[in-house]
């Protein structure tokens, strides 16, 4: 009897020394949207960073099919309220600005935004929202948008892995851009003029 009690001991203590690694084993596991950021900076001390999931086409249908047009219907998750797509995978796409910029002309304070966006087949919606720590974009609430803006995404050759990046570097501008699949969806970061 004494040596099943102290097999048994030994076995439960085994047990709590193993969960930690289990927990950190699935910490650690690969996900299929690698995380991924890029930085820019304007002028002399205006940086800009993306903060986003690399999803890849896998040839699936990605413009209307994976990402439909207009608001996702809403799912459990979302309570059942449609919701705007996350502009990557996994938890928020963010952007975040150290100093005060103008979007597509717009002023937006420095700050660090949830980037959201609503896809259409001409003209799409982005959406800097003051929620920048949400998983994907259930919760989306549109009286958290910061700023809205509107679009026009234009043909690009293919791009398997979702990427964000910077065109048309003129020093004190720049056009930030989403390439995916077949698509460039570009909109223009220029700092302010006080």
């Amino acid at each position: 009897m004494k040596y099943i009690n102290l097999f048994s001991s030994l076995l439960i203590l085994s047990f709590f020394l193993m969960l930690p690694s289990a927990a950190s084993a699935q910490e650690n596991k690969v996900r299929p949207s690698l995380k991924a950021s890029v930085t820019q900076r304007l002028g002399v001390d205006t940086d800009i960073t993306i903060v986003y999931s690399r999803p890849g086409v896998k040839g699936r249908k990605i413009w209307g099919g994976l990402v439909p047009y207009g608001m996702a219907p809403g799912n459990k998750e979302s309570k059942g309220n449609p919701f705007p797509w996350r502009a990557g995978a996994n938890e928020n796409t963010t952007i975040q600005f150290n100093k005060d910029v103008l979007i597509e002309g717009k002023r937006l304070p420095a700050g660090k935004y949830g980037l959201f966006m609503i896809p259409s087949e001409k003209d799409w919606t982005i959406i800097f929202s003051k929620n920048d720590s949400a998983w994907g974009s259930f919760s989306y609430n549109q009286a958290e948008d910061a700023l809205r803006i509107t679009v026009t995404p234009v043909e690009a050759p293919h791009m398997e892995w979702l990427m964000y990046g910077f065109d048309d570097l003129a020093g004190t501008s720049a056009t930030a851009y989403l390439w995916w699949d077949n698509l460039k969806v570009p909109f223009k970061i220029a700092l302010v003029n006080e």
